[in-house]
């Protein structure tokens, strides 16, 4: 029988839509000092560049390698898509070491991780369905494919924690507090799926900026909309992060 006493839980830091700008150089190293002092790994959840261009890219780059001495793990958002060059600010972030996540998946003393964009769609039976015109079917096939790249992805984690990195929301209850008519474009309940059928133990996006900070899937998985511009306005008297425990998997 092993008495030796339990690792500390692992602590993760998630933040999202921080949108930085080419003129931002300094303005993120308080509040990623803070996160690394309070932190053992820190998520960025998509639109981390402001219209992803590689030299926004560039000063978050400096930022992280300047403040962060923890590991950062990240997901690409569709600001980050805006530029056209979504390669060259992955690349950049990776050089800066990043670990970038697009259908992948990576462990971090014994909590998995795994990370997609995601995408629109909708959410439940208001959900877009793959009928009529080729474009609606495209569009549904990038969802669909988001969710499929999510499922190969925490097929691959063998721990028993297992966190899911996305951009967009896989449930509406995090997007409640948007005005209902963009709720399609802001996630996929398709995204979902996956997340229930892996027992995943929770799931951090961006993208609603005035959605709501919590939810759950069907299955009760806890979902946490960690966008900067809610945060940052719900708690205006600490950093706009969130911060979560989970328990470490065997050394």
């Amino acid at each position: 029988m092993d008495d030796s006493p339990a690792p500390p839980p692992l602590r993760i830091a998630a933040i999202g839509d921080i949108h930085v700008s080419k003129n931002a150089q300094g303005s993120f190293q308080a509040l990623f000092s803070h996160i690394t002092a309070s932190a053992d790994v820190l998520l960025l959840c998509g639109d981390f560049t402001d219209y992803g261009l590689p030299d926004e890219a560039r000063v978050l780059a400096r930022e992280l390698t300047t403040s962060v001495k923890i590991p950062v793990i990240a997901v690409l958002g569709n600001h980050d898509f805006e530029g056209g060059r979504p390669d060259e600010v992955r690349q950049i972030l990776v050089d800066a070491g990043v670990t970038m996540l697009d259908g992948e998946a990576t462990e971090i003393q014994g909590v998995g991780f795994a990370g997609v964009k995601g995408f629109g769609g909708g959410f439940g039976r208001g959900a877009l369905g793959p009928w009529g015109e080729r474009v609606i079917k495209l569009f549904v096939q990038e969802a669909i494919d988001e969710a499929l790249k999510l499922e190969a992805a925490l097929a691959r984690l063998r721990t028993e924690q297992r966190i899911a990195v996305l951009h967009y929301s896989p449930v509406r209850a995090t997007v409640e507090g948007e005005p209902a008519e963009i709720f399609p474009y802001l996630g996929s309940s398709r995204l979902e799926e996956p997340i229930n059928r892996y027992r995943v133990t929770a799931v951090f996006h961006g993208h609603a900026h005035r959605g709501a900070p919590e939810g759950q899937t069907s299955a009760g998985v806890p979902v946490y909309n960690v966008a900067m511009p809610l945060l940052a306005r719900l708690h205006p008297d600490r950093p706009p992060y969130r911060l979560i425990e989970v328990p470490r998997g065997p050394a």
